[in-house]
């Protein structure tokens, strides 16, 4: 997705003059799955807008044939990036994110820089604690290796089936990792696993700011890459700021593909109406 598509998304939002709604993927992921996140919000009345993370190539042919072009990211690296465009929008848009984007979202919103949040199996923050063996797992393929910190690292097939797609068929993790799956920047995993470990982290959210605005943690309840636990956690944690609404939903039955599987319409439902109820 390149700089100018991401800012005609938003001079097309703020041209528009509805309320805008910002969606960040995670990891492993492009823009293009949001697409039909992006269909159902505009047809609710927003304007959807859904930027890349820096250097993300516009289709997932060109990401995996370029992969070196997504290494080298830090999560404040992408969440500046994510902040200025913001910044750019008219209006204060609603955001909405999964896994690191989700993360992201959370960063966002401690900034004070959104209307409203909708955190989607997102990925932990400091100060977040639970570490269950399931994400130690997921995140292996990227972790095993001291060296993966600086490259952009592929799943196979059977780890992206652990650890996305474990809550559907096998025709359809196929499906999905075919549409989907890209290779993913190896120092965002790194710089959230030592978080706890390290004050001056990057990996770090002001839960407490009073212009932080409503949020909505959502939890897939089999998800493997941010279990219960974590979701849960995270939502602990922001709970505790006395100026805002903080919600917790988890979706029976789903894993950490949630957002981009045959189900995703219940996952975005729940997104929308709770976006609808503040902005």
């Amino acid at each position: 997705m390149s700089d100018a598509s991401d800012v005609q998304q938003i001079t097309d939002a703020n041209a528009s003059g509805r309320q805008p709604v910002v969606f960040i993927h995670g990891l492993w992921l492009l823009p293009s799955s949001w697409d039909r996140w992006a269909a159902l919000f505009a047809e609710a009345g927003y304007a959807p807008v859904s930027p890349g993370w820096p250097d993300d190539p516009d289709t997932v042919a060109e990401a995996n044939a370029h992969p070196e072009v997504m290494a080298g990211k830090s999560v404040g690296q992408v969440a500046d990036h994510f902040c200025d465009l913001i910044g750019k929008l008219d209006r204060k848009p609603a955001v909405i994110g999964h896994s690191f984007g989700g993360l992201l979202t959370q960063i966002t919103a401690g900034r004070g820089l959104s209307a409203a949040s909708v955190a989607v199996d997102p990925a932990p923050f400091r100060g977040v604690l639970p570490l269950p063996f399931s994400t130690l797992r997921s995140a292996s393929p990227v972790l095993g290796n001291p060296a993966n910190r600086h490259r952009a690292v592929p799943l196979t097939y059977d780890q992206f089936r652990y650890a996305f797609a474990n809550a559907v068929s096998e025709e359809e993790a196929h499906e999905l990792y075919k549409e989907f799956a890209v290779p993913a920047p190896g120092e965002p995993l790194f710089q959230g696993a030592f978080a706890n470990l390290n004050p001056w982290t990057e990996v770090a959210v002001d839960t407490e700011n009073a212009e932080r605005g409503p949020l909505l943690v959502v939890s897939g309840e089999k998800d493997h890459t941010v279990p219960h636990a974590i979701s849960h956690a995270s939502y602990e944690r922001q709970a505790r700021n006395e100026h805002a609404v903080t919600e917790f939903v988890e979706i029976a039955g789903r894993g950490h593909s949630l957002t981009i599987d045959s189900g995703w319409q219940e996952v975005a439902q729940t997104a929308l109406t709770f976006v609808k109820r503040f902005v």
